[in-house]
């Protein structure tokens, strides 16, 4: 290969489903390797005596087969492709040669130059393969494949489709409020829509990246204020979608968690729309994680439950069991509750629970106006009164709550 290294290599993508791919070696290059050789439909044997946990662990599986043992010629015969991962340089040159004689591309961990083939630096976005190689330096291909993988899914690169496709909404769970805490294929679908239907508490500041053209609908429901009726989303959905246009509805936190996701999702299944579900970061966790607390702990909590409380618990409507919930030893996280937390506060004391039991109310939580104001059972009342707070806000409940309070966090 020496006399042939300052041609660039030919770029080629291997169909491997079903054929016959040989690894020699079962190191930390073969853990790295073999994951992508599987999902590509291979028919792996791993040649090594010996293995990693996670190497050892696909074997268990079935996804590999291993034969316990040394590199041995003749290893390759009916391999179309081949990975040479040993820490032996005389069983990786020798099996490097019969790979030579028997025309099986082959990939060498430990001399580039000797190898008939490269592995590229590898990543995909949603049915697209980005493959790169710059030769000698491997840190590099990384580089630029990260570059435009991330581009691809938050879509600062502009890969529009140009095939005909299907009218469709995704139901996006935009997490707990800052715009970094969506998930990487919310963003893309975003960046991808036609139309986006926002609630308010979902990341605001994801709108002002959106294209000129995209129609931003607010459905915001503000308690106790203006609000668009559910009826109404649906029905702008469904419009939407039956325009042919791509439509985002883009909702704070998880759809499904008290979110009306799934009404809307109902709907969808009604008119005939596909409906794809991005599930988000719920506030549930990640807020109370960002100020510092942790719903479950070592010897502390063993169980967290989340609880609605926009309805107060003597109200006929409320569907919780607030006498239950007193007798738990856990952690309860209480959401959309803040003015109904003194009434919230009265039933769990008189079901039993100390009004000692220290309390949390983390407002805004994520963002740059996040704050954390401590109280108990017994003054949380009077404590929201002073310090004024509003939604949003999330409220835990519980001994976690002296935990983050000691601990330190940014």
């Amino acid at each position: 290969m020496a006399e042939h290294a300052e041609h660039p290599a030919y770029p080629v993508g291997l169909r491997l489903s079903g054929r016959h791919v040989v690894v020699i070696g079962g190191g930390q290059v073969a853990q790295r390797r073999l994951p992508a050789l599987i999902a590509a439909g291979a028919e792996v044997t791993l040649i090594s005596p010996s293995a990693t946990p996670s190497v050892d662990a696909m074997a268990d599986a079935g996804e590999i087969t291993w034969i316990r043992r040394r590199y041995e010629d003749g290893d390759l015969t009916d391999a179309w492709y081949a990975l040479v991962a040993t820490s032996d340089p005389v069983a990786n040159e020798a099996a490097s040669a019969e790979a030579e004689r028997s025309r099986t591309w082959c990939v060498r961990s430990d001399d580039a130059e000797a190898a008939t083939a490269w592995t590229p630096a590898t990543g995909r976005s949603e049915g697209v393969t980005v493959a790169v190689l710059t030769g000698k330096d491997p840190r590099r291909s990384a580089a630029v494949r990260d570059a435009i993988v991330e581009g691809l899914r938050d879509g600062s690169l502009a890969a529009p489709h140009h095939r005909t496709r299907a009218p469709f909404v995704a139901l996006v769970g935009g997490g707990p409020g800052d715009p970094d805490l969506i998930t990487v294929r919310g963003r893309r679908l975003l960046a991808e829509a036609d139309v986006v239907i926002a609630d308010r508490l979902g990341p605001r500041d994801l709108l002002d990246e959106l294209p000129p053209h995209v129609e931003v609908i607010d459905a915001a429901k503000i308690p106790y204020g203006r609000f668009m009726a559910q009826e109404a989303i649906n029905n702008a959905l469904i419009e939407h979608a039956k325009a042919g246009r791509s439509v985002v509805r883009l909702k704070g936190g998880d759809p499904f968690v008290f979110g009306r996701g799934m009404e809307e999702a109902q709907a969808l299944a009604e008119a005939g729309i596909p409906c794809t579900v991005v599930p988000g970061i719920s506030s549930s966790i990640s807020v109370p994680g960002a100020a510092g607390i942790p719903v479950t702990h070592r010897g502390v909590a063993h169980e967290f439950t989340v609880v609605s409380g926009h309805v107060a618990p003597d109200d006929p409507r409320s569907l919780v069991d607030w006498q239950s919930l007193a007798k738990l030893r856990g952690t309860l996280v209480i959401l959309m509750g803040v003015d109904k937390i003194g009434a919230i506060a009265e039933a769990l004391v008189a079901h039993g629970k100390s009004p000692e039991t220290p309390l949390a109310l983390v407002q805004e939580g994520t963002t740059a106006a996040q704050r954390r104001v401590d109280a108990t059972l017994a003054t949380v009342a009077e404590v929201v009164q002073a310090h004024d707070v509003r939604p949003p806000a999330v409220i835990v409940i519980g001994e976690v709550v002296a935990v983050g309070a000691s601990a330190p966090h940014a």
